[in-house]
């Protein structure tokens, strides 16, 4: 008669042992990226938030481009050819740090360099991919204007041919690393569809201005790209696509990342307010031990480890080729949402505490509506899962 083998005991930092489903590869992975952000980014990521500004952005994107954070689901070209599910258990790390670091890695290596790798030239995928894996080089990604954000086939940057040369023409806004970057790429319409443009940034008539004044996203580049007549060599076009299905392709990487990111952000508020909720006393006992409170801590574990589950499935959904843009637009909806409610619920745990910058939640909480809006609103999510669900289109 075989003995049954022994429970192991219950973890509160990993209750459901997701960690059971991880290669030890992964697991370095994590723990790699894990430690570089306790040491270069946690000591002071509360500064940065409170005077709006990412000022090491430089040198941080040089140490991720070491650690092989930069474009790290590409293969070659100097890029780290991790699995979906590395790359999405740092985007969780990053995003526990705080989501402005993770968004400079998403646009950088999801965005930016996605593009070049999935549309460019070889040519152009050897100028920039090797410098940008190494963080010599950061990239941004334009194609949200001023006037047509979940309308983007309705934009108006335009590009013209002269020549052999495309001139380009518009403005693209809520760009992130745009003030800082070496290459943007940049969709335009044309007269034969929508392009993509590697635009080397001291290009002339191009600049980026800073936008400032945000009340999230504190700590990251974000800014407005203005092209007035600049002009390309026509080696500057991505030769490997036209129409929508390039920016696309390249929103559907990055969204995946934000599936993992949004439950960093989660994860780190959980933790300060189980943390919180052990050691804060009233009424003669920790406030942990109240029923309300545990109730509150329950809700808030079940979703965030679901949303981790989830993340971790389709991440090998990816890997295994089998990925689909309304499986994204699933997780991408569910988590950030439950995110928000993780954050909020975290708050009032630790109630007029919750408010400061001495504890993660209200930068995280503040940060998530950001996240929740870009790479797709709640809305458009919403009508994608509806079209796929009805076969009905409610888009227009």
């Amino acid at each position: 008669m075989s003995v049954p083998a022994k429970s192991p005991s219950f973890d509160p930092a990993d209750p459901l042992g997701i960690d059971d489903l991880l290669e030890p590869e992964d697991l370095a992975v994590r723990d790699t990226v894990r430690s570089w952000a306790a040491d270069r980014v946690l000591p002071f990521v509360a500064e940065w938030y409170e005077r709006g500004e990412l000022p090491e952005i430089r040198e941080l994107a040089r140490e991720l481009g070491a650690i092989g954070a930069l474009g790290m689901s590409l293969d070659g070209y100097g890029c780290a050819g991790a699995s979906a599910v590395q790359y999405g258990l740092a985007c969780l790390e990053l995003e526990a740090a705080d989501s402005g670091i993770r968004s400079l890695v998403s646009v950088q290596g999801s965005l930016a360099m996605y593009a070049i790798h999935r549309f460019g030239s070889e040519e152009q995928k050897e100028n920039w991919l090797p410098r940008m894996a190494a963080g010599e080089v950061i990239g941004c990604f334009g194609l949200t204007e001023p006037d047509h954000g979940s309308d983007p086939a309705s934009m108006r940057t335009y590009a013209k041919r002269d020549g052999t040369d495309w001139v380009l023409n518009g403005r693209k806004m809520w760009i992130t690393n745009g003030s800082v970057a070496g290459v943007a790429v940049v969709w335009a319409q044309t007269d034969e569809g929508i392009r993509g443009f590697a635009v080397p940034t001291d290009t002339a008539g191009f600049s980026a201005p800073e936008i400032k004044h945000k009340w999230s996203l504190r700590a990251s580049v974000t800014s407005e790209l203005v092209l007035d007549d600049v002009r390309l060599p026509a080696d500057a076009v991505l030769p490997e696509v036209k129409g929508l299905k390039g920016p696309l392709s390249c929103l559907s990487h990055a969204r995946y990342g934000i599936v993992w990111g949004s439950m960093g952000a989660a994860r780190s508020s959980f933790e300060a307010a189980l943390d919180y909720a052990r050691t804060r006393e009233q009424f003669g006992r920790p406030i942990g031990g109240f029923q309300l409170t545990q109730a509150k801590l329950a809700d808030m574990a079940v979703e965030l480890y679901k949303g981790i589950l989830l993340a971790h499935h389709l991440g090998r959904r990816m890997d295994a080729g089998r990925l689909r843009p309304e499986q994204i637009s699933f997780g991408k909806l569910n988590n950030v949402r439950e995110a928000i409610e993780i954050c909020r619920t975290a708050r009032t745990i630790l109630g007029a505490n919750g408010i400061s910058l001495e504890y993660p939640v209200m930068r995280h909480a503040t940060n998530l509506e950001s996240v929740l809006t870009y790479e797709g609103t709640v809305e458009m999510h919403q009508l994608v899962l509806g079209k796929a669900l009805t076969g009905l289109d409610a888009f227009r």
